[in-house]
């Protein structure tokens, strides 16, 4: 009986780590690491999920919640100083599952995260032209593909869509940046965008204003920064995605406006 009960805990172990690395998303591999099962098993040890798309106040909210940081906290991970050749630490906030100590601080929890961005994008197969790629240009367009896509088959594409817009001097004229100039705690920090919003008097607003936002809107994911390294070569300047996801792209405004009575 004995045996019984121990293979049967056994069996209830493994199922419940294969569990974990399926609800969390986590890389199998991770099952042949000592070092995993030592974080599991670790009571001051927190699974900190940080998906795509977020803002740094939602990723401070995430974590400052699981490590039970108090307001200050919150802010000095916001504000940690780092050199980045940049006053805003948005977008650098890797978007990846971390495993991390109740005891961690905020400046050791975005040093962590910041050094997790680097890596990853030095993975990343660049242009032989990346000498006009500026990284923080690219990481400003990464995270608007990360917020204006319906998903990774249609990034690279908008990704050209950007980039021809750029080269072209057009206003860029992207939701997802009205988005950010109006989001807050209180009202959400991705709110629905209204005809009138255009009108914001920010310069994170690209319908009023020409050239990338100050700083990107959002921690994209490595799909959206590749994209953004690496645009489909397209004539489009203009797409919207229709009730099911799809994107369609078009040359001209007349051709755009035939997609939005057609698809709207």
């Amino acid at each position: 009986m004995k045996l019984k009960y121990l293979i049967t805990l056994l069996l209830l172990m493994l199922g419940g780590l294969l569990g974990t690395v399926y609800y969390y998303g986590l890389d199998p591999a991770l099952l042949t690491k000592l070092s995993f099962y030592l974080n599991m098993a670790n009571p001051n040890v927190h699974i900190v999920d940080i998906h795509e798309g977020l803002r740094k106040e939602e990723v401070a909210n995430i974590v400052a919640k699981k490590l039970s940081w108090s307001e200050e906290e919150k802010q000095t991970f916001l504000n940690t100083p780092i050199a980045l050749n940049t006053s805003n630490t948005e977008g650098h906030y890797f978007p990846d599952i971390y495993f991390l100590n109740k005891d961690e601080t905020p400046a050791e929890v975005s040093t962590n995260m910041f050094d997790e961005y680097s890596t990853q994008v030095d993975k990343i197969k660049k242009p032989k032209a990346k000498e006009i790629m500026n990284p923080e240009t690219v990481l400003k367009i990464a995270s608007i593909i990360e917020r204006e896509s319906g998903g990774k088959s249609d990034m690279r594409l908008i990704s050209g869509i950007i980039w021809n817009r750029i080269f072209s001097g057009m206003k860029l004229q992207m939701d997802a940046t009205l988005q950010y100039a109006k989001g807050n705690e209180t009202d959400g920090w991705w709110p629905e965008v209204s005809p009138n919003d255009k009108k914001i008097k920010s310069s994170y607003n690209t319908y009023m204003y020409a050239g990338l936002p100050p700083s990107p809107i959002a921690n994209p994911g490595l799909d959206a920064i590749e994209a953004a390294y690496n645009p489909e070569k397209t004539k489009c300047m203009f797409y919207l995605h229709d009730k099911n996801e799809k994107i369609h792209c078009a040359v001209t405004y007349e051709e755009h406006k035939k997609n939005i009575e057609k698809y709207y």
